[in-house]
């Protein structure tokens, strides 16, 4: 397998890395996203194949038990995420480096493998507050899942020294140039 350097980008849900994301795929052409696999359903707008490839619970089973996936884990209830060992080596055969989107478990497993040629960057909201406010903004969660994410935030934030790189994402624009500056000084 041909390797590059890999960028790994987590934070809790509702902390904006997915805006961060997009906004770094535009200024970095360097980069290109990993595209994970997951089994949740697509959102409004979500296409397979380009924000997520999505599987049945059974088709990813299938999956994991072909080792198919550098890491893969049930981030909530019933609900499979991984990356496809495919997915990294497409992107290295593109000349470019995988900017890998995922949740702190599978970015500390990730990291733990690709050490060497990996850089790990931890997005978080200013407070627990704001996370929340975001979330609800979003529109997407049920009073239940709002509570399931905000704990499983409060959790990830204890991981958040274990990481290269920790970006507060109170301001889109500061965070964005600081974002960009660490992986520019990574990759070059």
């Amino acid at each position: 397998m041909a390797t590059g350097k890999i960028i790994i980008i987590t934070a809790p849900s509702g902390s904006g890395k997915t805006t961060l994301v997009k906004r770094l795929l535009e200024r970095c052409p360097q980069l290109e996203f990993s595209i994970s696999a997951c089994t949740r359903t697509p959102r409004p707008g979500e296409v397979h194949g380009k924000d997520y490839y999505y599987y049945t619970e059974t088709e990813f089973k299938k999956l994991i038990d072909e080792d198919a996936f550098i890491e893969w884990e049930m981030v909530y209830t019933g609900k499979y995420y991984g990356t496809l060992r495919t997915e990294l080596q497409r992107i290295w055969n593109l000349g470019k480096s995988p900017l890998v989107d995922i949740d702190v478990q599978g970015a500390l497993a990730i990291s733990d493998k690709y050490r060497k040629i990996s850089r790990t960057i931890f997005i978080q909201a200013p407070s627990i507050e704001e996370l929340r406010n975001r979330l609800v903004f979003r529109g997407t969660e049920t009073e239940h899942s709002l509570e399931e994410r905000i704990d499983k935030a409060k959790l990830e934030l204890t991981f958040a020294p274990r990481f290269d790189k920790i970006v507060i994402n109170e301001d889109l624009a500061i965070a964005t140039t600081e974002l960009q500056s660490v992986i520019e000084e990574f990759i070059n």
